[in-house]
């Protein structure tokens, strides 16, 4: 049963008065945020009030049916009042009477073996063991698996496909950091905030959200700490370096980078490899060829004695096309050519999965290094296919300031040529 007064009743009956089904109005939301699919499943789990919406929709779920942000509010908090009255009802009555009857019988055993009994003992005794072990473990251990699930990447599919598939488990996230948890417990649930708030992180970043990206990175960071975990310290530390890389603060990104490499110490890691590449990206964006070429010799010898998790093809690994992808970007910044098209090449023939982003980033590559090798009509042909080639899913964010930093050094018909193809929707 649901609350007569709570938020699945208003939205269901608001969404009915108009004559759509839960689809159209998710597709009648997304005017309201700026186009960005909405997942018509958050409408059946709130009309059916098996979850509650976050404050976060408060102002779309306003807007998309016509109401005040109080009405939403009055509406959510009349359904969390019936949630707690209903299992109050249900449960706790039921529970005091087996409660009564249980001691009734305790007595009576006591009586006939001469053993005496202190009433509610055995409820004491099961309460503590919940309170030691942790009655939300079943939580604790699915997030651990939402982890595990999400940081095997994009695996073809869009960014904000995945960030929409994340939100559930963000939203338990933050529930289960709310609770009290024994200290190791507490640890390990740093570890993992670090992580899933981290591949938020990237994937806003991706998306070109930059100030969003810089505040994921900073809570990543500071779950990262709270863990003790250097290397998911360094891991965050240098994913956050990219952020500024990618979008124009070359310096920024150098310093992000130096920290990052610290913290990942001197043992071959993931993390140290990825710090190692991002400072030499960052260098040589910067101007500073050789201080690049050292890092880029540093990411190269960490990279030879990775195994296992630490080159798996995950966002927290670093393997051999990740490798070679961040090292085409490095020398094709520099404007050494051959090499920035031998990195390309490597990293393509290791690229077995869509990876879309991927592949139009190394493209994107080529032909700046066309552009440096005077070849304009070839840059800016194999730069127009590219984005001609890409789903509209992807073009903005990354892609698109690549593309923009390509079209803004071409000179006359070739810049002309590619910012026509840009501004195109």
């Amino acid at each position: 049963m649901m609350a007569p007064d709570g938020i699945g009743v208003l939205l269901r009956e608001r969404r009915e008065a108009t004559g759509r089904s839960r689809e159209e109005q998710a597709l009648f939301l997304e005017q309201f945020q700026a186009g960005e699919p909405f997942d018509a499943g958050n409408l059946k789990r709130w009309e059916r009030e098996k979850r509650l919406p976050t404050p976060r929709w408060y102002q779309l779920l306003a807007e998309g049916y016509e109401l005040t942000s109080q009405d939403i509010v009055r509406a959510v908090v009349a359904s969390r009042r019936w949630r707690r009255a209903t299992r109050h009802a249900d449960g706790v009555d039921g529970e005091e009477e087996k409660t009564v009857k249980r001691r009734s019988f305790l007595g009576a055993a006591a009586l006939a073996t001469g053993f005496a009994t202190v009433p509610g003992i055995a409820e004491a005794r099961a309460g503590i063991n919940a309170g030691l072990s942790g009655s939300d473990a079943g939580d604790l251990a699915y997030l651990d698996g939402a982890f595990e699930r999400h940081r095997g990447g994009y695996r073809g599919r869009p960014p904000l496909v995945v960030l929409g598939q994340m939100q559930d488990d963000l939203d338990l996230l933050r529930d289960v950091l709310g609770r009290p948890h024994p200290a190791g417990t507490r640890t390990d649930l740093a570890h993992t905030a670090a992580g899933i708030t981290g591949l938020v992180a990237i994937i806003q970043h991706d998306r070109g959200d930059q100030r969003d990206a810089h505040g994921w990175f900073a809570t990543a960071e500071q779950a990262a700490r709270e863990s003790g975990d250097k290397q998911m310290l360094g891991w965050v530390l240098a994913r956050h370096a990219m952020v500024p890389l990618n979008y124009g603060a070359a310096n920024a990104a150098a310093g992000l980078a130096a920290r990052a490499r610290a913290e990942s110490g001197d043992s071959p890691t993931a993390s140290a490899a990825l710090a190692a590449a991002v400072t030499a990206r960052a260098l040589a964006s910067a101007g500073d060829h050789q201080g690049a070429l050292r890092a880029v010799a540093d990411a190269c010898n960490i990279a030879e004695h990775l195994d296992g998790a630490q080159a798996a093809d995950t966002w927290f690994g670093y393997p051999r096309q990740k490798h070679h992808v961040h090292l085409s970007q490095a020398f094709t910044l520099m404007g050494r050519t051959r090499d920035a098209y031998a990195e390309q090449e490597a990293a393509l023939a290791l690229t077995l999965s869509p990876s879309i982003m991927t592949r139009a980033l190394l493209e994107m590559d080529a032909a700046s290094c066309l552009r440096t090798d005077g070849d304009l009509t070839g840059a800016v042909d194999k730069a127009v296919s590219v984005w001609e080639k890409l789903p509209p899913a992807y073009r903005d964010g990354l892609i698109r300031t690549r593309a923009a930093a390509l079209h803004q050094s071409l000179p006359g018909a070739a810049h002309d040529r590619l910012g026509e193809v840009l501004a195109t929707p």
